[in-house]
């Protein structure tokens, strides 16, 4: 997976003439990855690695229940008070750990959608497909609850979601305007039938998912941490293999196609690898808003580097996530919040730069 992509110039010498050799390193897997770093990526990645876990570690250490640092290690390895590890194994570690593997699940599909269609607003957020998810996932859990698994409904709600948006703007994913009109709409229609299905036709349980529709991280379990590391798990490898095409799809799709990377199958697949990422973060956390449209524009912001910087984009969005979390439980202004509704907040300010921003460009 590349930390940043800089793409090598194409050499226009003759057979049997020697190559001078790109100016970055190459990190390669097998005969058919080559990951081109650039070093810039690699300071910031580290960085954004020590930030990610001084977050983690005021998680588990900071509150009535916390860990002290002194002994975090002792109860990370298994030994300490048993209170200590409680806290650790049941209450902290469960949400640190779906907090983390949310936002990088939230990072890396931002980054894709993001680079295959060329569109800063193309995110799963403004297309609506965090909602749609929510939607698929309430429906499965409430009026399905045993006959489709949660994970199951949230990503046919996704997709479905996509679909709709694709279908309605007549133009795919490619015209920012028309995106937005068309994921305002669907994300409107998909929000209404979870309230539907959580208000009207389960009532009982309407109080216990309230804070899921908004995006919640308490009361989460290993188990929930699982199934959002398990798609990342199932993942990583699909990415460290689109990450070149990708990165070339960006310079346009006759140029993408010409250099063998198949622009038209390179953006199928990632917005698969999207929807599926997507609806795994949904159906663990709810419909987090914003961390998938901010995370790969930072990330790009911070590294200097073109392609879609999909290791950077994950760095960056477990750490807003994380720290999100951190803010709802300890920060005066924020306590109690559900973690989606302060990324809602934050998100929001950022989306209206963002379409003033492209309104000024003309490409509204």
């Amino acid at each position: 997976m590349n930390l940043g992509v800089r793409s090598a110039p194409v050499s226009s010498a003759t057979p049997g003439t020697p190559v001078a050799s790109p100016p970055f390193p190459v990190l390669r897997l097998g005969r058919f990855v080559a990951l081109p770093l650039h070093r810039r990526s690699l300071v910031v990645g580290l960085a954004l690695l020590v930030l990610l876990c001084a977050a983690a570690a005021a998680t588990l250490s900071l509150g009535r229940l916390g860990v002290p640092l002194t002994q975090l290690p002792a109860v990370l390895s298994g030994r300490g008070e048993a209170t200590h590890l409680f806290a650790l194994e049941r209450l902290r570690g469960p949400r640190l750990a779906v907090a983390a593997g949310t936002g990088i699940a939230l990072g890396l599909a931002g980054a894709l959608f993001q680079s295959v269609t060329r569109n800063p607003l193309g995110s799963p957020d403004v297309i609506g497909l965090g909602a749609g998810a929510g939607a698929g996932a309430a429906f499965a859990a409430l009026m399905l609850p045993g006959i489709v698994p949660v994970p199951m409904g949230a990503l046919a709600g996704a997709a479905l979601a996509v679909a709709v948006v694709a279908s309605v703007t007549g133009t795919g994913l490619r015209d920012p305007g028309r995106l937005i009109v068309a994921g305002i709409g669907v994300a409107a229609m998909a929000q209404a039938f979870t309230h539907f299905v959580v208000s009207v036709m389960a009532r009982d349980k309407a109080a216990v998912l309230a804070a899921y529709v908004n995006g919640s991280l308490g009361a989460r379990s290993w188990d929930h941490a699982a199934t959002v590391w398990l798609a990342l798990a199932l993942a990583v490898p699909l990415l460290v293999v689109l990450a070149g095409p990708v990165a070339l799809n960006e310079m346009g799709d006759e140029l993408a196609d010409g250099l063998g990377a198949r622009a038209s199958g390179t953006r199928t697949a990632a917005v698969v690898l999207s929807v599926v990422l997507s609806a795994a973060a949904v159906s663990v956390a709810g419909p987090i808003a914003f961390v998938s449209l901010t995370a790969p524009q930072i990330a790009r912001r911070l590294s200097a580097a073109p392609g879609p910087n999909l290791a950077l984009s994950a760095l960056v969005g477990a750490l807003l996530l994380v720290s999100a979390d951190l803010a709802v439980q300890h920060a005066p202004v924020a306590e109690g919040l559900p973690v989606g509704v302060l990324t809602l907040a934050i998100g929001g300010v950022y989306l209206g730069y963002l379409l003033i921003r492209e309104w000024r460009r003309g490409r509204l």
